[in-house]
C-alpha cells in the first residue's frame, strides 16, 4: 500500500531531494501535497511527475496565475486549507520551509500527520515548545533532518535520558584558520564562499560567522532535553563525522556519513525498513586524520551568544535571536554592517533589558513569536543603519 506524503516547500533543496527519493521509489509513495511560496515553474515541473491532489502557492499574484492556468489540480493561497484537505492522517510531512514562514505551517500540520521531518531550524529554535505540545497531543512522530541533529537521533534510539555529552562537529565554514585582523574587513563576496558546501547566502554567512552552531546548539538542547553545557563544538574541516555521542553507561558512538542530505532523508522516509541508498565506501584516510578541534569564542565570537541560553526552559529571547541574526546578516550583505558586527551586534541586542527579560517568558502561541520576530527585526535594523549612518 502506498504511502501518503505532503512536501512544505517542495521547491527548495531539501524539498526537491526528498522529492527525487520519492521518484527512484515511485511504487511506494504517493504525493498528496506540495507546497512553494512563488517557484511555480519548478512546481509544474513537479506537478506533472508526482501529481500531487493539493498545491499551495504562498504568492498571491503567482497563486492568481497558476490558478487560471492549472484547472485540474486544487491549488490555495494559504495553510489555513490543512482543515479542508486532510480528511485523516496522512503518513509522512517533510517540513522544509526556511525561515520564519515555516513555523506556522510546522505547528498547524502536526494534527493531520502520522510522522513530521522537520529541516526547518525556526520552527525548533522558536517554537519548540509548542510543537511539542502538538507533537505528544496529537501521538505524531518527529524526526529532525539537519544532519547534526538526525545523527544524535540515531545514535540515541530514542534513549536520550543516557546522554551524557553530545559533540557537534564544524566545518569551520571560510576563516577557520583567518587572523582576525583580517576578518576586519571581510566583504560579503568571501563570506558566501564555503569551502565544502554550496549554499544560499543567508546560511554561508551564519556557517562563516558559526552562528549556525549557535542555532545548533540550541536545537539539540531543546530536541533532546540536556544542559546546554553539555553540548561541545568541535572542529572538523571534512564534515565526514556528523556527530558524536557519550552516553552515561561509558560508551561513546560516532556517525559518519557522506556530505549528502539525501541521507538523512532517505532514512526518515524509510525508518525501520530495509532499503539501499548509494554511498561511498568507508574513507579510511579520513578517518585516520579526523582532526578534531575545539572552537573556542575568541576565534568566533558569536560562541559567546551561547552562555546567553544556559537556563533550560523555552523562551522568548530565542526569536529575539533568530530575528536579529537574519536581519544583521542582511545588512551585511547589503554593506551596512561589517562582518564582525555581526556577532558583535548581536550580543548587544540580546543583552538590551527590553530583550533580555525574555529569557523568562515561554511563546504561548504562534502570534506571539511572529510579531516579536518583526518588532525585532525593525529594532535592529534602526540600531545598526542609525550608527552606520552616523559613522
Amino acid at each position: 500500500m502506498k504511502r501518503n506524503i505532503a512536501i512544505l516547500g517542495s521547491t527548495g533543496s531539501i524539498g526537491k531531494q526528498t522529492l527525487e527519493i520519492i521518484k527512484k521509489n515511485k511504487k511506494q509513495f504517493n504525493v498528496f501535497l506540495l507546497s512553494t511560496n512563488e517557484n511555480i515553474v519548478e512546481i509544474l515541473k513537479q506537478v506533472k511527475v508526482f501529481r500531487p491532489k493539493y498545491i499551495i502557492i504562498t504568492n498571491k499574484k503567482k497563486f492568481e496565475y497558476l490558478k487560471k492556468k492549472e484547472k485540474k489540480i486544487k491549488i490555495f493561497n494559504n495553510y489555513d486549507c490543512f482543515k479542508k484537505i486532510f480528511r485523516k492522517k496522512i503518513d509522512y510531512v517533510m517540513s522544509s520551509i526556511s525561515g520564519f514562514e515555516g513555523l506556522q505551517p510546522t505547528i498547524e500540520i502536526i494534527k493531520f500527520t502520522k510522522l513530521i521531518a522537520i529541516a526547518n531550524k525556526e520552527s525548533i529554535i522558536c517554537g519548540w515548545n509548542l510543537i511539542n505540545y502538538e507533537l505528544k497531543k496529537n501521538k505524531t512522530k518527529f524526526i529532525p533532518i539537519d544532519s547534526e541533529h538526525f545523527s544524535i537521533w540515531s545514535l540515541c534510539n530514542n534513549k536520550f535520558n543516557q546522554i551524557d555529552e553530545i559533540f557537534i562537529t564544524a566545518s569551520g565554514g571560510p576563516f577557520l584558520n583567518t587572523n582576525k585582523k583580517i576578518l576586519k574587513s571581510i566583504k560579503p563576496k568571501h563570506a558566501i564562499k564555503h569551502p565544502k558546501w554550496n549554499m544560499g547566502k543567508k546560511i554561508s554567512v551564519d556557517s562563516a560567522t558559526m552562528v549556525n552552531k549557535v542555532f545548533e546548539i540550541i536545537e539539540a538542547k531543546k530536541i533532546f532535553n540536556i544542559n546546554i553545557r553539555k553540548i561541545k563544538i568541535l572542529s572538523h574541516p571534512d564534515s565526514y563525522v556528523h556527530a558524536i555521542v557519550k552516553f552515561k553507561n561509558g560508551l561513546t558512538k560516532i556517525l559518519i556519513h557522506d556530505t549528502d542530505m539525501k541521507i538523512p532523508i532517505f532514512n526518515s522516509l524509510f525508518l525501520n525498513q530495509t532499503k539501499s541508498i548509494f554511498s561511498h565506501e568507508l574513507n579510511i584516510k579520513k578517518l585516520n586524520n579526523l582532526n578534531f578541534k575545539p572552537i573556542s569564542d575568541k576565534q568566533f565570537p558569536s560562541l559567546k551568544v551561547i552562555k546567553l541560553f544556559s537556563y533550560n526552559n523555552n523562551s522568548l529571547l530565542e526569536t529575539v535571536l533568530v530575528s536579529a541574526n537574519d536581519e544583521l546578516v542582511e545588512l551585511f550583505l547589503n554593506n551596512k554592517i561589517s562582518f564582525l558586527g555581526i556577532s558583535e551586534k548581536l550580543i548587544t541586542i540580546l543583552k538590551l533589558n527590553e530583550f533580555k527579560k525574555l529569557a523568562s517568558k515561554k511563546p504561548t502561541n504562534l502570534a506571539q513569536i511572529i510579531q516579536l520576530n518583526r518588532y525585532v527585526r525593525l529594532k535592529t535594523r534602526s540600531l545598526c543603519v542609525r550608527s552606520y549612518d552616523n559613522v
